[in-house]
């Protein structure tokens, strides 16, 4: 935080509450027959970094938090679907949040349906 503003957020919940998520076609659509309606199962979907809090670590402890809160609240899978690398030095795109973060929280890939977008997923 600086004074009152946070320096980020991150989108995180049943994957339920996320309908554009379950689409078909999308890189995020579930990978079973019924997924999309699983409570226990979660997803992190974006990210918000101030500019001047970003490439300081904070993704990282986002996620870990994101972690500890789906396994507070009974999440049995948490899911993202990150990006692998940006070109753009604005990294736009990184609203999905890195790859890197993910695998560096114990994510793994569990499907590609677009190169550099993986849906990964943390079993809790």
């Amino acid at each position: 935080m600086d004074g009152a503003k946070a320096d980020g957020w991150m989108q995180i919940g049943p994957r339920a509450d996320i309908p554009e998520w379950n689409n078909k076609g999308r890189v995020s659509a579930p990978l079973g027959e019924g997924e999309e309606r699983e409570v226990d199962i979660w997803a992190i979907s974006c990210f918000f970094l101030r500019s001047s809090a970003r490439r300081k670590g904070l993704s990282h402890v986002l996620v870990a938090g994101g972690i500890d809160f789906a396994r507070q609240n009974g999440a049995r899978l948490l899911e993202a679907c990150p990006i692998t690398r940006s070109n753009d030095k604005r990294s736009i795109g990184l609203f999905v949040g890195s790859t890197r973060v993910f695998e560096k929280a114990g994510f793994q890939a569990v499907a590609e349906r677009k190169a550099g977008r993986p849906l990964m997923r943390f079993t809790l």
